[in-house]
């Protein structure tokens, strides 16, 4: 693992920084950073909100819409209405029971009283007491603010007013905050605005209570959050809604949740007593509860309200909203779920949310949050990946989006926290991108030098395998147990006699080919081409302990390839062909050997030697494969009949000689019986039973006339009768040519 993480060692300091970078964006202040930052989370916020509405929204039953559409509007005439029509508004409503009366509006402006101006107006040379008096009667009867101002006063109304900070005086009637606070003392986070915009001071005292139609739309102009408190000096008033929700749910002192971020105060929550605790975050914010499009609460027109044509349990018990969806009236908003929404809706989406106690809300441990989430999963990616093939890291990195969207849903589904979604699943993008590249263009040019390296002694495939493992190849020397192998056409010298030299070079290439092939497809590595022999080895560069098994199964697919060159060359008229094979497995060195002047990836060792004396043995026992015990042993999948005890030229030590022949799952009845009687005829031979060798070789010889070996002990017996043997004889043939 640690050398893997030294090989690894760019692509993990690479992910590392990239995971700084995007906590730095995640949490920087800076405008350009942040501007397109939040726009990504509003569009995954945007989606996810919109993937968890009901298909069929339920609207609340303690919330009823009165709106000013245009219907009302061509009914009852353009706005702004006289107020005494309002006043018949707000008494057809109190009549059917409503609880409180919300007014998504604001009556700054005294309305203008015809017979009160004429009387104000009246020349002196016109004015009589008959006139005046009239003029007097007709002024107070058609006072709008006065009988709106009566009707206010005898129910629970809300008005609305607005904060701002525009260049404008300030104007109206503020009501009694909802908080005081020392600001100086105590600084909030909650945001500020310096003037207002309030209703007149008979229509406020007459209502009481009022609440700010102040919307803070995010940078892009949508309406995601909505301020429930705002402060104006050292005094914090309520939204409409919060205004509306306390005086229906009857809360006369509501409380303010508050802690310590740094040297500032923030808001936790509002609680207004009853288990109606409302979670913001440290401005007093929340996220609106939309619960679906435009029309999603229960909604009467106005103009129907004001002509009685409205069942009246529709209004009892309620909190009655009064604004409008006119398009005229331009109170229209964008927001997450329609980009045209009356803004009487979002006050009731707030109510809603208020009521029913469920709000999404971003909690102040938030920001903690989300860069501990992100410092563990991207340092834990950040050096993974690298260590992983491009599909497991891609399995990895898609397990980790899926972990994480599923995780950041559920919390927004079950508990109503958001956490933040886009710059995480960004950084485990970049983490994944930025690995796959790495290995495109750094790893490729590792299998170019791999390539150039082994691509003389190794297959294309097994190039792959190497820079697939990221392990770290190289021509340095090393010993280690393989498996090497000789092939050598027979009578090669005759055979070449008889050919011009292109027709030699030409049967050699196609002698080579297919053999070369077999090799490759079996993941052994080419030492050389010497003449008519071939030189191969298994198990090197890349280490595979099946590497016996591999050298003696391409051996026999080379010597079934050659049957089939026997008959294309007899075809053709070429001279026929054969080869011996020898092959032998034990401990080698191998790397870049030679000299200044040319090298090659080669193994050497009594190992290697032993195996070109085999190949040489094929020649006396007439057969095409002969293979070293320690080859035997580690292929213990193959059927093999014992060839000898030999010792060859240059070795002091005998060794056993086998004759791998095929699967054991291709081994027929008849070539297992012949093989128990051939080892049953050496073990006579050895113990000097020359009668029963005897007898037993000549029946083995007489089944296969065509095996020589057989004739070979035959001839042995008959010449060891003859001799007189020393105690020690132990039945090894001393091999004196290579």
């Amino acid at each position: 693992m640690v050398s893997g993480l030294n090989r690894k060692r760019v692509p993990i300091s690479l992910g590392l920084l990239l995971v700084g970078l995007f906590l730095w964006i995640q949490h920087t202040d800076n405008h350009r950073i942040t501007g397109v930052r939040d726009r990504l989370e509003y569009l995954a916020y945007d989606l996810r909100l919109n993937a968890s509405l009901p298909e069929q929204p339920r609207p609340s039953n303690d919330i009823l819409i009165v709106d000013i559409d245009e219907r009302s509007l061509q009914q009852e005439g353009r706005w702004p209405w006289p107020r005494a029509r309002l006043a018949d508004l707000v008494t057809q409503l109190q009549q059917a029971g409503a609880a409180v009366i919300a007014f998504d509006m604001v009556l700054s402006e005294a309305e203008t009283n015809v017979a009160g101006e004429l009387l104000a107006r009246l020349p002196e040379e016109l004015s009589t007491p008959a006139l005046t008096t009239y003029l007097k009667h007709e002024a107070q009867a058609n006072d709008g603010d006065t009988r709106l101002a009566e009707r206010l006063a005898s129910g629970d109304s809300v008005l609305g007013l607005v904060l701002h900070n525009q260049d404008s005086p300030a104007s109206g009637t503020l009501p009694a905050p909802l908080f005081q606070i020392d600001t100086a003392a105590q600084p909030l986070l909650v945001t500020a605005l310096p003037t207002y915009t309030a209703n007149r001071e008979q229509l406020q005292r007459a209502a009481n209570f009022a609440g700010f139609l102040t919307a803070l739309p995010d940078s892009d102009g949508v309406i995601r959050r909505a301020p429930l408190l705002l402060r104006h000096g050292d005094d914090l008033y309520p939204a409409l809604a919060l205004e509306a929700a306390r005086l229906y749910l009857l809360s006369n002192q509501p409380r303010l949740q508050t802690t310590t971020l740094g040297e500032s105060t923030a808001i936790e929550g509002i609680d207004l007593g009853g288990g109606h605790l409302i979670p913001t975050d440290a401005a007093g914010r929340v996220l609106v509860p939309y619960i679906g499009p435009s029309g999603s609460f229960t909604n009467l027109s106005a103009a129907n309200v004001l002509r009685g044509e409205f069942t009246k349990t529709d209004a009892a018990n309620r909190i009655v909203l009064i604004g409008t969806s006119a398009l005229a009236l331009a109170d229209l908003k964008a927001t997450p779920v329609q980009s045209v929404y009356p803004g009487v809706e979002v006050h009731a989406s707030l109510l809603a949310g208020i009521l029913a106690g469920r709000f999404p809300h971003e909690p102040t441990w938030a920001p903690g949050a989300s860069f501990l989430i992100m410092l563990v999963l991207g340092v834990a990616l950040a050096v993974l990946l690298p260590l992983l093939s491009e599909m497991w890291m891609l399995a990895v990195a898609t397990l980790s989006l899926t972990g994480l969207i599923s995780g950041n849903t559920w919390l927004w589904s079950q508990a109503d926290l958001m956490l933040v979604l886009t710059t995480p699943v960004l950084l485990i993008l970049s983490l994944t991108v930025l690995n796959l590249g790495y290995g495109f263009l750094f790893e490729a040019r590792s299998r170019r030098q791999l390539k150039s390296m082994f691509g003389e002694y190794v297959p294309p495939a097994l190039v792959d395998e190497m820079s697939r493992r990221g392990e770290h190849y190289d021509f340095s020397g090393e010993s280690r147990e393989l498996t090497v192998l000789f092939a050598d056409i027979r009578n090669f010298t005759t055979l070449s006699e008889n050919l011009s030299a292109s027709e030699l070079k030409a049967l050699l290439n196609r002698f080579f080919t297919p053999m070369t092939r077999i090799i490759f497809d079996q993941r052994g590595t080419i030492d050389k081409y010497v003449g008519d022999m071939i030189m191969a080895f298994w198990g090197a560069p890349v280490q595979d302990n099946n590497h016996a098994a591999l050298a003696i199964t391409a051996a026999l697919k080379m010597q079934r390839a050659v049957q089939t060159l026997q008959a294309e060359f007899k075809r053709e008229g070429l001279p026929d062909i054969n080869i011996g094979i020898g092959i032998n497995s034990g401990i080698m060195n191998v790397g870049d050997m030679g000299s200044e002047y040319r090298r090659a990836y080669t193994v050497i060792g009594d190992a290697v030697n032993l195996a070109s004396r085999l190949e040489g043995l094929t020649k006396y026992y007439d057969v095409h494969l002969v293979v070293g015990p320690r080859t035997r042993e580690l292929a213990p999948d193959f059927v093999y009949k014992q060839l000898d005890r030999v010792r060859v030229k240059g070795k002091h030590e005998a060794v056993e000689v086998f004759a791998p022949l095929c699967r054991f799952d291709e081994q027929t009845d008849a070539l297992r019986d012949e093989l128990q009687l051939h080892a049953q005829a050496l073990e006579k031979f050895w113990s000097r039973d020359w009668v029963e060798a005897e007898k037993m070789f000549l029946a083995l010889q007489s089944a296969n006339p065509h095996t020589h070996l057989y004739q070979l002990y035959l001839e042995r017996i008959r010449s060891l009768r003859e001799r007189v043997l020393t105690e020690d004889w132990d039945g090894v043939y001393e091999r004196r040519e290579k």
